[in-house]
């Protein structure tokens, strides 16, 4: 089975959140098991591209409108990444180095997958699935069945569609459609929601299925999905929550070349505090406490805005000694107000301001436990990063997070869940996961438990493998 992975974001060429590690893993699993798997992307001037060799291996021009772009794909040689990746390069388009954030990203996205089909329609050998990743490919399964120019070579291939952030919709003005390929005027209605073409919804409405990162987020959908959640609910016969993984080539405290010292599940109380004394070291601040971390966008999803008072709460009601160190970039006004409790706390705090995917590393092994207020989590990728390295997490109920953490509370339960996106419920959570870290036998045998479940990508590469031929089988 051939399957094309289409995505904006892939690690390590471009990261911005979790969308860039699935599509940086999944297709290297699903080659494993047989599945010729492919990852096309556009193409960024970041410093992965200028230290691989790529060759051209396809040009061809489209029309946006009355302007006419020509573009370019080429291939990364090494296949470094244990699977062949494709860019599309456009100048003036697709050539910039951040991936979001530019004044005419609806341009750029359209650009790409119109690219992608002309590109896809000149091969001899068409794949399978096409497999797109959230919205800013959600015009794909429209335009291959319904453009003028591509449907006939290209409607029948079967397209599913992830969620990886039902939030983000990339909506667009009806004026955009005159960039798009020609298409079946009969068929607006497929682009449309609310007045706005809504490239979330014309993936939902013309995709063979689509899955979301959870169950837990996929059932929350059906409630409550920045206006789509009517549509999610109609399309439910074709949905499917699939857990993300971990790649454990890249996640892994017995190999991880980040960290200062390895580990495994019966090094881990040693290795974990050999990791943790270097942090200490380089960012000041006590190794013989308990050590909370926070990793990740200050973002209102994230509930990072309650960190100050998550940590104002803490210091003033916790009976245990402690530190906190946050890692993470995004928000001003989030940055400013965790400055300020640093300089407020300057032994028990420390903080990293920016990306730095070393780093991180380094702080999930060196972490007592990890905390993650979210408001929404559609998996959540840091607890399981964080429960293979040993780390104890404290989430919110929510989304990925219900569905990955059991609370020490349930029969085999092995972290600390609460309820609300609230700065005293998260507190709370905390101070009760600090209680157990008094009782160090507990706390082993909770390592160890977390560092041995499996949420590995076999499991879920198995799942998108059965949804594939389940769907191909259908066409035929």
């Amino acid at each position: 089975m051939k399957v094309i992975h289409l995505s904006v974001e892939c690690y390590p060429v471009a990261k911005v959140g979790g969308l860039a590690d699935v599509v940086g893993a999944l297709p290297k699993y699903q080659r494993t098991m047989g599945i010729d798997a492919s990852v096309v992307m556009p193409w960024y001037d970041r410093p992965f591209l200028q230290q691989h060799k790529t060759s051209s291996v396809f040009t061809g021009t489209i029309a946006q409108g009355e302007q006419m772009l020509a573009y370019e794909v080429l291939r990364e040689k090494d296949n470094s990444l244990g699977f062949p990746l494709y860019f599309i390069r456009i100048p003036g388009k697709l050539d910039r180095p951040e991936v979001y954030c530019y004044p005419d990203e609806a341009e750029q996205w359209i650009a790409f997958q119109h690219a992608f089909l002309d590109y896809l329609h000149a091969q001899d050998e068409l794949p399978d699935v096409v497999h797109c990743h959230d919205h800013h490919v959600g015009l794909t399964p429209f335009l291959l069945q319904h453009s003028l120019q591509y449907r006939d070579r290209l409607g029948d291939i079967t397209t599913l569609f992830t969620v990886h952030n039902g939030q983000y919709q990339g909506w667009m003005s009806w004026d955009k459609s005159n960039l798009l390929p020609a298409y079946d005027s009969w068929k607006w209605g497929l682009l449309d929601w609310d007045e706005v073409i809504n490239p979330m919804a014309a993936a939902i409405k013309c995709c063979s299925a689509y899955t979301t990162v959870s169950e837990g987020y996929l059932q929350e959908l059906y409630q409550d999905a920045n206006g789509l959640q009517d549509l999610f609910r109609m399309e439910a016969a074709k949905a499917e929550g699939i857990v993300n993984g971990i790649d454990e080539a890249v996640w892994n405290p017995e190999t991880d070349e980040s960290l200062e010292k390895n580990y495994g599940v019966r090094t881990v109380r040693s290795g974990k505090n050999a990791n943790k004394k270097w942090l200490s070291n380089a960012y000041g601040f006590d190794a013989s406490k308990p050590l909370i971390v926070f990793i990740g966008r200050f973002a209102y999803e994230k509930g990072a805005d309650l960190l100050p008072s998550i940590i104002d709460e803490l210091f003033a009601l916790a009976q245990e000694d402690f530190c906190v160190f946050i890692l993470g970039s995004g928000d001003a006004e989030i940055s400013e107000q965790l400055a300020s409790r640093k300089s407020r706390y300057p032994e028990r705090l420390a903080t990293f301001f920016g990306y730095n995917e070393e780093l991180a590393h380094r702080v999930y092994a060196a972490a007592d436990l990890l905390l993650m207020p979210s408001r929404v989590e559609p998996c959540g990728l840091n607890q399981l990063y964080a429960m293979k390295y040993g780390t104890i997490p404290i989430v919110r109920n929510i989304g990925g997070l219900k569905d990955t953490v059991l609370d020490i509370a349930a029969e085999g339960g092995y972290g600390f869940v609460f309820d609300e996106a609230d700065a005293t419920e998260a507190a709370n959570g905390a101070i009760r996961a600090l209680q157990v870290l008094n009782d160090k036998k507990q706390v082993d045998q909770i390592r160890k438990r977390i560092m041995k479940l499996n949420y590995s990508w076999e499991q879920s590469a198995m799942k998108y493998e059965k949804l594939y031929h389940h769907f191909v089988k259908h066409k035929l």
